[in-house]
């Protein structure tokens, strides 16, 4: 006799924090949040558009930008309080400052002294070519404040998605410095993928999982159909690993770990690498050894295919995952239903939360959330601790969205307890 028992997600009601007045042209993406010491929950999102809408809009209409919004009351309602001219973004604290940094090319950042209230015009604090990222998450250690933008290599000759041309650059700062000029941030050196990607060196891994090419897109379906850009790695969240029986534990406390989204065609898997803060204060950044020596470019981590999210709770000791749950990975390109965004690897319908003591080995906490089809998307999630709960904040969608990638919605989510999840 078998036993069926609904599966009940962690946190399926919203609120909605956007909704597109023009669902096939108007889309929203990059959703971010973060709590503030006083509770009050700050909130922002890009807002990106079709081409259609751009050719017959002035510029003026569909520039770059992200709203910042505003809760007190655990998010039940919200106000927006500030646009900004720039994309990727995401909010943090340092010091008694409230900064929201993303990437209009450069690196922009802007700065609130006033809890989110107002928000001053975003300024460049780099110069040397076009950036990229997600609200990733942002690591605090030794009264700094860390997190990575993804600088572009030009000229490269990819054609398509250029990912396999970006370098996470972590960048760090004093908590306590003014953080919209230039000279208080200390950039890592440039690691790009396609240095570093070595094919002959995977046999036997499954990367690539479809066939590719270097320079430009493949299709799986004749003539141009689920189309396979060049490998490369994204969206980048900062790691550190503070138990001393951690293989990869510093005693120093100089050696952080990048884990970042890994575009492979495959499910389950991050891409990694480390920084190492040198005496003289600069960064460098290279590939993480194995105990064997070999170096490591891919690693286990549920949802590791899409846009994810990590935050380390003090209080548990333990790693919390945000991630997008694949479950159909396998189905032939040629046999996708329409509603299916990109490849088979691209479900993003499901939000999923895991834990891990050690960035590898990860426990199932729960289903977060899920849309009714897959076109209906909750992925590329940003997350917050607030007391017992974890803030939730997706890049979502109905079935008026005009795809699973191209989102009308983006909704706030509790998670109630999440400390109870472990076991």
């Amino acid at each position: 006799m078998s036993i069926s028992q609904e599966v009940r997600p962690l946190a399926q009601e919203f609120v909605e924090l956007y909704r597109s007045p023009d669902p096939k042209n108007q889309y929203a993406g990059s959703p971010g949040i973060t709590r503030l010491e006083d509770g009050r929950l700050v909130a922002s999102h890009d807002l990106f558009y079709s081409s259609r809408y751009k050719e017959s809009h002035d510029k003026e209409d569909w520039k770059s930008t992200t709203r910042i919004l505003i809760s007190d009351d655990k998010g039940k309602s919200w106000k927006e309080t500030g646009r900004v001219e720039m994309v990727h973004s995401r909010t943090f604290i340092a010091g008694d400052a409230l900064y929201a940094i993303g990437k209009s090319r450069d690196v922009r950042i802007s700065r609130s002294d006033d809890h989110g209230e107002t928000w001053t015009k975003s300024v460049p604090i780099t110069d040397d070519g076009i950036y990229h990222q997600s609200s990733c998450n942002v690591h605090y250690a030794k009264g700094n404040v860390y997190l990575v933008m993804e600088w572009h290599r030009p000229h490269s000759g990819i054609d398509g998605w250029q990912i396999g041309d970006l370098a996470p650059v972590m960048m760090r700062a004093k908590e306590t410095d003014d953080l919209t000029k230039p000279e208080s941030w200390t950039f890592a050196s440039k690691l790009v993928f396609e240095d570093v990607w070595k094919p002959e060196e995977t046999d036997f891994f499954g990367v690539p999982f479809f066939p590719v090419d270097r320079k430009q897109v493949t299709y799986l379906v004749p003539p141009k159909g689920r189309g396979v850009a060049p490998l490369g790695w994204l969206e980048t969240n900062v790691v550190e690993f503070n138990d001393p029986n951690h293989l990869w534990h510093d005693p120093s406390g100089n050696t952080f770990h990048l884990w970042m989204r890994a575009h492979t065609g495959g499910t389950g898997y991050a891409a990694i690498a480390k920084v190492t803060e040198n005496k003289d204060g600069s960064m460098t950044t290279s590939l993480q050894e194995a105990p064997s020596g070999k170096k490591m470019l891919f690693i286990p981590c549920p949802g590791g295919q899409l846009r994810f999210h990590v935050l380390y709770d003090e209080e548990t000791s333990l790693y919390w995952l945000l991630s997008s749950q694949a479950t159909d990975s396998m189905i032939r390109p040629d046999a996708m239903p329409k509603e299916r965004w990109g490849l088979p690897n691209n479900e993003r319908h499901r939000l999923q939360l895991h834990f891990s003591k050690n960035m590898v080995d990860w426990c199932f906490a729960g289903l977060v959330c899920t849309g009714n089809s897959p076109k209906e998307a909750r992925h590329y999630a940003g997350m917050c601790f607030d007391g017992d709960d974890i803030c939730v904040v997706s890049r979502s969608g109905d079935e008026t969205a005009h795809s699973a990638h191209n989102t009308n919605l983006i909704t706030f989510h509790r998670v109630k307890n999440f400390r109870n999840l472990v076991y």
